[in-house]
């Protein structure tokens, strides 16, 4: 028989016990125990009782050993409650950090399952159980989770709300985020305005919410908490800026693409031009979008971006080539053309392969046909002309300073897109006099020639108050954006065994 001190570094739960022997069987070590003292306490009126009334072991499944499970088999005594007007006759002793009512394993157990259920969630979760000799199932772990009660939640005054898929494009749910201590308060089971409107009623103690551009969420935050401000996230604004910038250098690619492959008239351009002319001529005429598109048998959407560009030729697209293996020669092409321009193409191609060209002679003849070997540079799409814009200057090699100045330069309205994304970037740091420059950003903006610039800063007046907000306070949607991140890899985890009540546990409780 031996005592297990409280300072025992192996058992330290135990130390109210009496072990009185400890063997190995089947694989697992059996610690055999009873409790000191003489004396409980009813956990229903808890009066002190010594009167025993009877004995029974109890078989509580304990935290493992050196991979090795540990099974703790405790003689427990039942008293007699000496409280004539308590409701028990009898009760079980209970010994703290060991045993709880009805419970077949001791708390260290249930935290070790715990802990491994929300890493982890139910298969990998079992499998790791079973390498360090914890006796569970993927149901008990799911099942152990679910049961955990939500964390402590304070007082909310700084909220961010966000909307995470749980069947993408069919279901959605809402997660709000404390932004002071950066962790999740609730998971709501849907993003509807009502839902969102109840939540923030219970929590009248939010002075702050931070969204994105949803409108749903607007309207429920400007009912459900009027007291609150609303912070639209810079993030969000920059993201709508570069999706316009990316139309515009599409839509003047007739431009700035001048100096690249030449702009093939195929029957698509000649349709673009002729739908062009044929919105127009009936927009003059004082006919609607709606009718026009009704006339025309074109989508509204179509017939609303024809009539946002004042030219046909914004509408033809500058070809966009990949790679090929010809790119490396185009400069030896270029001179051998120009100084030659009858120089026959097996004779070219002769020459190249000299040079170490690995490519078909088939590719060769497209390349030339299509005017890329004229080109004094390799082709480039508007979705990398917008990078080169968007990206800091001091983030650009020389090369590509040079190359994004000499194509903004093809035009007036490209000079004026670039001083338009250069500017609003200055608007991303939060500083108070934000809320001027903004007004002034906007009056710049509509000067210029920029359609779908204009559309952008007619989404800003809609939300001017959030806008003003996100540039002008220090307040941002990124910890909201990270745990919807965090949330899609909990339900990859859980992929078809995700609930949104086992789902919303693992939001809340893990850190």
């Amino acid at each position: 028989m031996c005592i297990v001190d409280s300072q025992n570094a192996l058992w330290p739960h135990l130390a109210g016990l009496i072990v009185e022997g400890i063997e190995r069987k089947a694989g697992e070590l059996v610690v055999s125990a009873r409790v000191r003292g003489h004396r409980a306490r009813c956990r229903h009126c808890g009066r002190s009782s010594g009167r025993v009334h009877g004995r029974y072991h109890r078989r509580l499944a304990d935290a493992p050993v050196a991979a090795t499970s540990v099974v703790v088999v405790l003689a427990v005594r039942r008293f007699r409650c000496t409280n004539g007007k308590c409701a028990a006759v009898t009760f079980a002793e209970q010994v703290p950090g060991v045993t709880t009512p009805h419970g077949r394993a001791t708390p260290a157990w249930q935290n070790m399952v715990v802990r491994i259920g929300l890493a982890l969630a139910g298969r990998a979760g079992a499998r790791l159980a079973a390498a360090i000799g914890l006796n569970c199932g993927r149901d008990t772990l799911l099942r152990r989770v679910r049961a955990q009660p939500d964390p402590p939640r304070g007082e909310v005054t700084v909220a961010g709300v966000d909307d995470f898929a749980l069947r993408k494009r069919l279901r959605y749910a809402t997660v709000l985020v404390d932004m002071h201590t950066r962790r999740p308060v609730d998971v709501l089971t849907d993003r509807r305005i009502g839902t969102t409107q109840a939540w923030l009623r219970d929590h009248p103690e939010v002075q702050v919410v931070c969204r994105d551009g949803s409108a749903a969420y607007a309207e429920a935050i400007n009912t459900g908490a009027p007291q609150a401000s609303q912070v639209s996230d810079r993030w969000h604004l920059w993201k709508g800026l570069s999706d316009a910038t990316l139309k515009e250098v599409a839509t003047h690619s007739n431009y700035w693409a001048k100096t690249g492959p030449p702009i093939r008239e195929g029957r698509r351009a000649a349709t673009t031009r002729e739908r062009w002319h044929h919105v127009h001529d009936l927009l003059d005429r004082g006919v609607g979008l709606l009718e026009c598109a009704r006339r025309l048998n074109l989508a509204l959407n179509t017939v609303k971006r024809y009539a946002r560009i004042t030219e046909p030729e914004r509408l033809v697209r500058a070809p966009v080539y990949r790679p090929t293996l010809v790119d490396p020669y185009r400069e030896h092409l270029r001179r051998r053309r120009a100084a030659d321009p009858a120089v026959a193409v097996t004779q070219l191609l002769k020459e190249i392969k000299a040079l170490g060209y690995q490519g078909s002679a088939n590719l060769l003849v497209r390349y030339i046909n299509q005017g890329r070997a004229e080109n004094d540079r390799s082709s480039i799409s508007p979705r990398r002309l917008t990078s080169l814009i968007l990206t800091h200057p001091e983030h650009l090699t020389d090369t590509q300073r040079h190359l994004r100045d000499e194509l903004t330069s093809a035009c007036p309205e490209m000079i004026d897109l670039g001083d338009a994304v250069r500017s609003f970037a200055d608007l991303l740091t939060p500083n108070p006099g934000n809320a001027t420059r903004l007004r002034e950003w906007i009056t710049a903006v509509r000067s210029y020639d920029l359609p779908y610039l204009h559309s952008f800063t007619r989404g800003l007046d809609k939300d001017t108050a959030a806008v003003t907000a996100g540039l002008t306070l220090p307040y941002s949607n990124g910890p909201t954006e990270g745990h919807v991140n965090r949330i899609k890899m909990i339900k990859r985890q859980m992929y078809g065994r995700a609930g949104l009540d086992l789902l919303r546990k693992r939001v809340l409780l893990t850190n």
